[in-house]
């Protein structure tokens, strides 16, 4: 699935790794997690199964927020409290939503000011949220033994940034660091 950028003729922040593992997944949302800061909107795309939400669990763990970070399919949205004081974690799934309308009923943009927002399957519904939009793509490699098992084999992981924020030298070279160095754990 590709990722179209919002108003920009290419993003500025643009990084490709691979990621093997689930660890790693987390890893990496752990990782970007030190990068964002409230008002960050993260757009999350890819097939059923590919991580997302994984990657969604480990922004949340790097943010210490509060509750176990799941699925929001079913809910279409929670919102995860700080237990730290850092901002809260509003995550929100747009698989079922069909429309911009539908995303303005779960006024996503009340909290975003004192919040990071992670939306999975928001690619064309989300991106006017905000000024600067951090686009995560999460492709699956299954090769032939894996075909059966969505959950088994490497992912590749193109993380894109648009707007000012992700336009500033110190933040792309720190979330070129963070996904290399997360796709290099073990």
């Amino acid at each position: 699935m590709t990722v179209s950028a919002p108003d920009e003729p290419s993003a500025v922040l643009d990084v490709q790794v691979t990621v093997a593992t689930a660890v790693q997944m987390r890893d990496l949302g752990e990782r970007l997690s030190g990068l964002l800061r409230a008002g960050d909107l993260v757009v999350l795309s890819g097939s059923l199964g590919a991580g997302k939400t994984t990657l969604a669990q480990g922004i949340g763990a790097g943010l210490g927020v509060r509750g176990h970070v799941t699925s929001p399919t079913f809910v279409i949205a929670r919102v995860h409290p700080s237990l730290g004081g850092g901002p809260d974690l509003v995550h929100a799934d747009a698989y079922r939503l069909g429309s911009r309308a539908e995303v303005d009923d779960l006024d996503l943009d009340a909290d975003l000011a004192t919040a990071v927002t992670v939306v999975e399957w928001g690619t064309g519904l989300v991106e006017d949220l905000a000024d600067s939009v951090l686009a995560v793509t999460i492709e699956a490699q299954a090769g032939p033994t894996e075909a059966a098992d969505a959950a088994a084999g490497q992912r590749t992981v193109r993380v894109r940034g648009w707007g000012e924020r992700w336009q500033q030298p110190e933040a792309v070279a720190a979330a070129r660091r963070a996904a290399t160095e997360a796709a290099a754990s073990s």
